[in-house]
């Protein structure tokens, strides 16, 4: 009799703590990250924001490229990380890139819910994609705004990227076909900073980077507009699992209230705190949040 009253108190105790566990593990959200400095500095900043109103965050940040991030969601190892809508599309839907930003946003967002069962929040201002870029001088000088006033007078200048660039759709055939670009010399350089190294030099006239790279603050080098369109957007937004949002009530809430407080111009800044003064992100993320008055 004993023994069976002891078995049971150990069954009772046993069930309690499974229960405390599991009570535990549905109220952490768990956020991941890609694998480089802007992922690290907005997954801190969601996460900072998030225990500032009181939720339980576990960081699986650095997790590595994009379908390994999307697996781990996918799989339910995370809840939530930062995406770009067109990274999502290409790697993911396999979807048509040539639509407008809330096109793709669209896409994704549906073919996500009816998938995967996942669902895209409020993006932020952040548009990571690519970025025709050339020094202020020559701006002023040949009276270049857009990758349309580039066109007539590109045969003038030299132009540098990586080797691929020259076969891409979107790279030189794209820029030949969309705006009548065609560059008096291409310069292969496989790294990006090498890159703006030789334009800063002048050793180019134009190059290209993303949007949100902190050497273009940096060095006030301008951005050309793509006009015509021929680039995809890259909007960075959280992807949240539905079954942690519906676990989760504050997760939509916070996260909605800090994506619009980012875009390229703060985005450039918090990169260049890590990359070029080695601050932390953590640290980086803090002083955004504060700045911010959260």
């Amino acid at each position: 009799m004993f023994l069976k009253s002891l078995l049971s108190v150990i069954a009772g105790a046993a069930m309690t703590a499974i229960a405390v566990g599991t009570a535990h593990a549905d109220d952490v959200v768990k956020i991941g990250s890609k694998n480089f400095t802007e992922q690290f500095v907005v997954a801190e900043i969601y996460a900072q924001a998030l225990e500032k109103a009181g939720v339980k965050v576990e960081r699986h940040l650095n997790l590595g490229a994009t379908l390994v991030a999307q697996t781990a969601l996918t799989n339910g190892d995370i809840d939530f990380y930062p995406e770009y809508t067109g990274t999502a599309l290409a790697a993911v839907v396999k979807g048509d890139l040539s639509g407008s930003a809330d096109k793709i946003y669209s896409d994704v967002k549906d073919y996500y819910e009816k998938n995967l069962k996942l669902t895209l929040l409020t993006p932020t201002k952040i548009n990571n994609g690519y970025a025709i870029i050339t020094l202020p001088e020559t701006a002023e000088k040949y009276k270049l705004k857009t990758l349309s006033d580039l066109g007539p007078v590109s045969k003038n200048l030299s132009f540098g990227a990586e080797g691929g660039f020259s076969e891409r759709k979107d790279g030189l055939p794209g820029l030949k076909q969309t705006y009548g670009i065609e560059f008096k010399e291409f310069k292969v350089f496989a790294k990006l900073g090498i890159r703006y190294s030789a334009l800063i030099n002048k050793d180019l006239d134009v190059s290209y980077g993303f949007a949100t790279d902190w050497q273009i603050s940096d060095n006030k080098l301008v951005v050309l507009d793509d006009d015509k369109h021929l680039f995809p957007p890259y909007y960075l937004v959280p992807v949240v699992r539905q079954d942690a949002l519906a676990k989760n009530p504050k997760l939509a809430e916070v996260l909605n209230k800090i994506s619009p407080l980012l875009n390229n111009e703060n985005m450039r800044e918090l990169n260049a705190k890590v990359d070029r003064d080695k601050e932390e992100p953590a640290d980086v993320a803090a002083e955004f949040l504060k700045s911010q008055g959260i």
